[in-house]
């Protein structure tokens, strides 16, 4: 399993009735003003676009490889521009075509680390310099349940320690803070904090968020 599109099974089936829930902090976002060109990667049903747009944003669109996750956000709010991404983690954006990408709760569905630089590089090929990456999802947790399953799964898989199964069928990844850092070396540190965040399944977990700037 590498890619965000190898469980386009899950994210139609039962993956398309969860509910995300992620902040998304538009002060962030202030210094690129309401005109920015803004790229929701991995956008599910559009949440976090909606948020942004009630917020004054004008440009902003998403993606995902979901088409029931696509349909979903297209039936809530119709004036979004929501499409399916055919062959992630390719983008039909022309190179330097964007000036902020958010990718929120995505990288904890890619498991594979090759799968997860490919992405991060596509990502950077299309910012614009200076742009910005906006990155939200799940650290690795401390509690006996998720140890257990971290440990399992590398077992039974030979996967790296964080990554596991849901009950529902998913394959996920919980990543050190220093591994998200090392992941998006390419860009220059802007901001990070640590907060706490319902999962898609409904338990509290430890998170980050990391704004990062292409050079």
């Amino acid at each position: 399993m590498k890619g965000l599109g190898d469980q386009i099974a899950y994210w139609n089936g039962v993956g398309a009735t969860k509910t995300f829930t992620h902040p998304v902090n538009p002060d962030r976002l202030a210094e690129v003003g309401p005109d920015a060109r803004i790229l929701d990667y991995g956008c599910g049903y559009g949440r976090v676009m909606a948020e942004l747009s009630e917020h004054g944003f004008r440009d902003v669109s998403g993606v995902d490889p979901s088409p029931a996750l696509i349909e979903r956000g297209r039936q809530l709010w119709p004036e979004l521009r929501l499409a399916v991404l055919e062959s992630p983690p390719a983008l039909p954006h022309a190179s330097g075509s964007v000036d902020v990408v958010l990718l929120f709760a995505v990288l904890t569905c890619v498991p594979d680390g090759d799968a997860q630089a490919a992405l991060v590089a596509e990502l950077h090929r299309v910012l614009a310099p200076g742009g910005l990456l906006y990155v939200s999802d799940v650290l690795l947790q401390d509690d006996e349940r998720n140890r257990d399953r971290y440990a399992a799964h590398a077992r039974q898989f030979g996967t790296p320690y964080g990554v596991f199964a849901t009950d529902d069928g998913a394959v996920c990844r919980h990543h050190e803070i220093a591994e998200l850092r090392t992941l998006l070396s390419a860009f220059d540190p802007v901001d990070e904090h640590r907060f706490e965040v319902a999962t898609m399944n409904g338990h509290r977990s430890q998170a980050a968020q990391l704004l990062v700037r292409r050079r």
